[in-house]
């Protein structure tokens, strides 16, 4: 299997409103953020869901965001700090968000499996 059909998946969290427009930016940023971690937008899955009912620090006195990305394979440590500012900057800059109220979460995955990317290799 080629890595660039290794899929990344990027779900992304907030506690405020979310217009069509800025999510469409934030994806577009998104798709090109992902490059930093070895991947490709054509193959990147996103999911975003407002108004979330999230606590950070113990309270709800400012939006937060809380931003899983799963990572099929790996990328070194230097790679993950260089998203997570990208990250971090993608969304202070498209929902003024407090840098210091986002949290990025990273997992890495060994194993999946998708019908496109096994036909693929066929």
């Amino acid at each position: 299997m080629q890595e660039e059909s290794q899929m990344p998946y990027i779900a992304t969290q907030v506690s405020q409103s979310v217009t069509p427009d800025k999510e469409k930016a934030i994806k577009e940023k998104f798709g090109k953020a992902i490059e930093l971690l070895g991947k490709t937008e054509s193959w990147l899955m996103l999911s975003f869901e407002d108004n979330c009912h999230l606590w950070f620090q113990g309270n709800q006195e400012a939006p937060c965001a809380f931003v899983g990305i799963k990572l099929f394979g790996k990328a070194s440590p230097a790679a993950y700090e260089k998203m997570t500012a990208a990250v971090t900057k993608i969304l202070t800059d498209e929902l003024t968000l407090d840098p210091a109220r986002i949290y990025v979460q990273y997992e890495d995955c060994l194993l999946y499996t998708s019908d496109a990317a096994d036909e693929e290799d066929s």
